[in-house]
């Protein structure tokens, strides 16, 4: 068995929504079939027996060595504990070869199993060892490592149960909500509107503690120290157990409280002072330790935190109880797990030398023994929920110190008897305040009701109903694609907002193109949205990036599909008919937006027409022929169609039409190009679609230029020395067609037609060929170049084809070919003749035009 090719889909893609990983995986004739290596899938049980049947209960088909790959990557996945439940696997149109997908929830995880599922097969076949319980132990550990924090999560999960998505922006826990302008950020529990001010203060424990006092707020006394010895000064004029504390340290490092003797202080400062170089001394508050969760202007959750502790049964050491109440499996290390495992360091062994004991003492049956004089979690303590019994009066108290100190989420500790009564009334006080606050004591206490606290933070982010979504038109097919995402996004352009735009051409932000190159892929989408200056963003979105990587959005509010046809890249990633390429382009609109989203399709063609039925939302046909039947129907049901009538664009539906002249819409030649029709008819449904109002579709048509400035390579017209010249980036025989047939109805007084062209080497021989053929009826003479990338041919090779296609043509009687593209062009340039008409299929899209003006310029 050999695997090759694996891919991340990372978004919506041909298999499901669900994030996968797919790889091409080649079995050998003995493998395609397990029933014919005896003893294998007992071998395999006997190495991963949780794993699923292969075959349902009384089905005899074969199972090859790829299904039991697919069966044994989700399954380690799902043992490990990823929520993982989707796969799929496919044979192609090779013999022994399979696509294989399995869901991930992390990509690195998801990668993991694959490799590790590949060395089960391999053991199995090899009658090899195998241990189960080393790579699940490998796969949660990473899963651990890659996954976001308890913390992040819950806001991560609150955020997507509204609906608002959501992009991991770096491996740690900075996230980004929504798209565009209506983005927001947090980093674990800190906004974008933390302020850096605020933090600030909140670390520096001496500063906070002031502002607090000043607010009226009740804290405990004291000061800054500068050595140990003015440690114990500051405890001497505090009189009485006292905290020694670092003054901007987290998480409960180097705090020591209820110190009373000299040596237990000096101890402390040292102990402080390796966490910080500024340390605080402040009186000890005798009571529980509880932590306040603020978020906005209310209290969102509280607990009381308890230190780590174990209880003597008169048997056992300190440290075996240690041991036993850290095999709790919701303890583990870092911030992973609801609770941390109970360190028995430097710390806890001198908390246990201050009551007489040590690691090794055997504590009397009942005897609770305190490891740490703190209560953190981080440090292994537990945490009791107390969320409804806190008073009034102290809710407001911990919102008033939040507010104080300017933290939009706060944590706040406070040392008191209890919460049922004012703080002023039993004399406690708050300790610190705390900017980016763990969560988990809130979601999973030890005891007590876990907390909706990822709501409460994404509820003070966003209003009711916010999706923090941007209005987002993915548009696909096989031709036609550029031109409507640039109508589209010229016309939302005239309503006011700033449009991102992906294309072969670029990616465009508010009419500034900030990337060059072919941009229709997922990456390019994902960086419009990721670009706060974008309002809507109309995304070309191209068959490679969907098979490459999926979707790089999660749904769409309107999927627009040109339509389908041969020569698209069909015989590549195993897309072999038009069949096959079809429900590669369907994938955007299988992803609009559920009740709301729209579909507009091109009714005259029946491989985009049969889409309407994956739509989850509603669909506009658009078609030049009103009478089509699939057009006639959806009107008559009252639904949105939008046709051609003469010389106007009639849209139709909810009980209105509207009638715009194409006249008025420039990029058509007054209807004269066919194609270009259809475009305009496809980008005023979408933004009909969008609730864009008729004035600004109007002006978004009438201003949409078809120069090689604003479309380059998309049907631009020049005039060169009287004869007209035409510059277009076609390469497919459908593209060929819709040129020849527009030229058709350009009039050229009957003068000499002349074509420059090459092909792309990565079609199918046929597809090259029919290029030509269409071209040969249409034009008197035709010169060949060949592209500087050949897309894996040979020299010579694309020439040989497009040549085999003219043979027999009827029209062309005068073909030449000529090395280099810019040479083809100044050859066809130098014979034109006023009236004459020359096409030139471009390869270099931007050197092509730039060569092309020049020689304009000289004219």
């Amino acid at each position: 068995m050999e695997v090759s090719r694996i891919r991340a889909l990372r978004g919506p893609n041909l298999w499901s929504r669900h994030t996968a990983i797919e790889a091409i995986v080649r079995c050998a004739e003995s493998e395609r079939n397990i029933d014919c290596l005896p003893g294998f899938e007992t071998r395999l049980r006997e190495r991963f027996p949780e794993l699923a049947m292969l075959r349902p209960f009384g089905h005899e088909e074969a199972v090859s060595m790829a299904q039991v790959l697919e069966f044994a990557a989700l399954g380690l996945q799902a043992q490990a504990g990823c929520p993982v439940t989707f796969s799929r696997n496919q044979q192609t149109v090779e013999a022994g070869t399979y696509q294989v997908v399995v869901e991930y929830s992390e990509e690195a995880v998801g990668r993991l199993a694959f490799e590790l599922a590949q060395d089960l097969c391999r053991a199995a076949v090899e009658d090899a060892p195998f241990e189960l319980d080393a790579a699940l132990t490998r796969l949660r550990e990473l899963d651990e490592d890659v996954r976001l924090g308890p913390s992040t999560g819950a806001i991560v999960y609150a955020a997507l149960a509204r609906r608002i998505p959501f992009r991991r922006l770096t491996e740690g826990s900075m996230v980004q909500f929504g798209w565009g302008s209506r983005q927001r950020r947090i980093q674990a529990a800190e906004t974008d509107r933390t302020s850096a001010v605020a933090e600030s203060i909140a670390q520096d424990k001496e500063l906070s503690k002031r502002l607090l006092h000043a607010a009226g707020v009740p804290v405990p006394s004291g000061r800054p120290v500068h050595s140990a010895e003015d440690a114990w000064a500051a405890a001497c004029e505090i009189g009485g157990p006292v905290v020694v504390k670092p003054q901007d340290g987290n998480q409960g490092k180097g705090v020591a409280v209820n110190l009373s003797t000299r040596e237990q202080i000096e101890a402390a400062y040292a102990i402080a002072f390796e966490v910080s170089d500024e340390v605080l001394v402040e009186r000890y508050l005798p009571g529980h330790d509880y932590r306040l969760l603020v978020v906005g202007k209310q209290l969102i959750a509280a607990a009381r935190r308890d230190p780590p502790l174990v209880i003597g049964d008169g048997l056992h050491t300190v440290r075996q109880l240690v041991d036993r109440v850290n095999l709790d499996p919701r303890r583990g290390e870092g911030h992973a797990t609801s609770l941390t495992r109970i360190r028995l360091d430097e710390v806890a062994l001198a908390r246990l030398t201050s009551v007489g004991l040590s690691a090794e003492s055997v504590p009397a049956k009942g005897r609770r023994v305190i490891l740490r004089n703190n209560a953190n979690l981080s440090t292994g303590g537990t945490a009791t929920d107390v969320t409804d019994d806190v008073h009034p009066e102290f809710a407001a108290q911990a919102v008033a110190a939040a507010q104080t100190i300017g933290l939009d989420i706060a944590g706040v500790d406070v040392v008191c008897d209890s919460v049922l009564r004012p703080l002023e009334a039993q004399g406690g006080g708050i300790v610190e305040i705390n900017a980016a606050p763990g969560l988990r004591m809130h979601l999973q206490p030890s005891f007590g009701k876990g907390r909706p606290v990822g709501e409460a933070i994404v509820a003070n982010m966003f209003a009711e109903g916010d999706e923090a979504r941007i209005p987002l038109v993915a548009v696909a097919g096989t031709n036609g694609k550029t031109t409507t995402v640039r109508l589209i996004a010229n016309i939302l352009r005239q309503q006011g907002l700033r449009v991102g735009m992906t294309s072969t051409d670029g990616v465009y932000i508010d009419g500034r193109r900030i990337d060059t190159g072919d941009c229709s892929g997922p990456k390019s989408a994902r960086n419009v949205l990721l670009h706060p200056d974008v309002d809507a963003a109309v995304l070309e979105t191209a068959r490679g990036g969907v098979l490459r990587e999926g979707l790089g959005f999660d749904r769409c509010n309107v999927a627009v599909v040109t339509n389908i046809g041969l020569g698209d890249h069909l015989g590549l990633s195993y897309i072999n008919s038009v069949e096959d390429l079809s429900v590669v382009k369907r994938v955007i609109v299988q992803n609009v937006t559920p009740v709301t989203g729209v579909a507009v399709l091109n009714a005259a063609d029946p491989m985009v027409a049969r889409m309407a039925d994956c739509c989850p939302g509603s669909v506009t046909f658009f078609a030049c022929d009103r009478n089509h039947p699939l057009m006639a129907m959806h009107r008559a049901q009252r639904n949105r169609v939008v046709y051609r009538d003469g010389a106007e664009i009639v849209a139709v539906g909810d009980g209105v039409e509207h009638r715009l002249p194409l006249s008025a819409i420039p990029v058509t030649q007054n209807g004269a190009i066919g194609f270009q029709v259809e475009n305009a008819m496809a980008a005023t449904a979408a933004a009909w679609a969008l609730g864009v109002d008729w004035e600004t579709i109007r002006r978004g048509l009438a201003s949409f230029v078809n120069d090689a400035q604003t479309a380059p390579g998309r049907f631009n017209v020049f005039d060169y020395r009287g004869a007209t010249l035409i510059a277009d980036y076609g390469h497919n025989p459908d593209a060929m067609q819709a040129l020849v047939n527009a030229i058709d109805q350009m009039s050229t007084a009957g003068g000499r037609r002349t074509v420059v062209i090459s092909g792309a080497g990565d079609r199918r021989d046929e597809d090259i060929r029919q290029q030509t053929e269409i071209l040969g009826e249409a034009f008197d003479r035709v010169i060949l170049y060949q592209d500087q990338c050949q897309r894996g041919r040979a020299d010579g090779e694309v020439l040989a084809l497009l040549r085999q296609g003219l043979a027999g043509a009827g029209r062309s009687s005068e073909v030449s070919e000529i090395h280099g593209e810019f040479l083809a062009i100044d050859t066809a340039l130098a014979e034109l003749q006023a009236g004459d008409l020359c096409l030139i299929l471009i390869d270099q899209i931007e050197e092509a035009l730039e060569h092309i003006a020049k020689r304009l310029a000289e004219a």
